[in-house]
């Protein structure tokens, strides 16, 4: 090799590495951002603007008996005409959602549709089971944290199917294809916890899970348990009925 092509070499070498480095500063300083985003943003709005629904400040108690009466107009069939297309610009600068629900991802639940609430009011997650796992606990202590969200209401269903296959995958002792084992493993102390118990295993087993997920959630360290234990945030359950739509809540 010649010596500019030395020259050369070295020179392309250097730019490599100065654009890697400057590519790793410019990552560290948008993860710091980031990061002090989530820690001072504050109740996920401008600190200096009132919050995008005001209407959704409300206390534990409060939230949950507007989530009660909006499943109840939705029971009745007198659900409200909710102006999605006047709420988004609102909602561009933040959210307060005034309830956090931990629901089964089957198709037949619709948190939004059974509590009849609009854009910006309820915050969300969704798993098959509706157990608590580490990201969800990440997510509602997020929502508990930085958007100040006074309650949480874990929503279990009647015919849940992933409940259903965990019963039958312990009775039969077989294991279920691909991935559903990690829904198994999560369900199956709430399953077992029921077993001999008199009455419809389905339904105990429905029941179980939806207690232990709620106090898997007010145990939670150190977020959800400290807001629990000030009485910021109220962890409620209640199991969803197909045929009627009703939300009976478990004391």
């Amino acid at each position: 090799m010649c010596l500019q092509c030395d020259v050369d070499a070295a020179h392309d070498t250097n730019s490599a590495t100065r654009r890697l480095r400057f590519a790793r500063r410019r990552f560290l300083a948008v993860a710091a951002g980031v990061t002090a985003g989530l820690a001072w943003s504050g109740p996920g709005f401008a600190k200096d603007k009132p919050p995008p629904k005001p209407d959704n400040v409300l206390s534990p108690d409060a939230a949950l008996s507007r989530l009660m009466k909006g499943n109840e107009r939705y029971v009745q069939g007198v659900s409200r005409r909710h102006d999605f297309k006047h709420e988004r610009e609102p909602l561009t600068l933040g959210q307060n959602p005034f309830a956090g629900i931990l629901s089964c991802a089957d198709s037949r639940i619709a948190p939004e549709y059974c509590f009849d609430t609009g854009r910006g009011d309820l915050f969300v997650c969704r798993v098959a089971g509706n157990f608590a796992n580490a990201e969800s606990i990440a997510s509602f202590e997020y929502a508990v944290h930085v958007l100040a969200l006074p309650m949480i209401l874990v929503l279990g269903h009647q015919a849940c199917g992933a409940v259903d296959a965990t019963i039958k995958s312990i009775q039969d002792n077989t294991t279920l294809p691909g991935h559903l084992p990690s829904l198994v493993e999560a369900l199956s102390p709430s399953v077992k916890d029921v077993l001999n118990q008199p009455g419809n295993l389905l339904d105990n087993a429905t029941r179980r899970n939806v207690i232990r997920t709620m106090e898997a959630l007010r145990t939670a360290t150190p977020i959800l348990s400290k807001a629990v234990a000030e009485k910021k945030v109220l962890v409620a359950g209640g199991i969803y009925e197909l045929a009627t739509g009703r939300v009976a809540m478990i004391s």
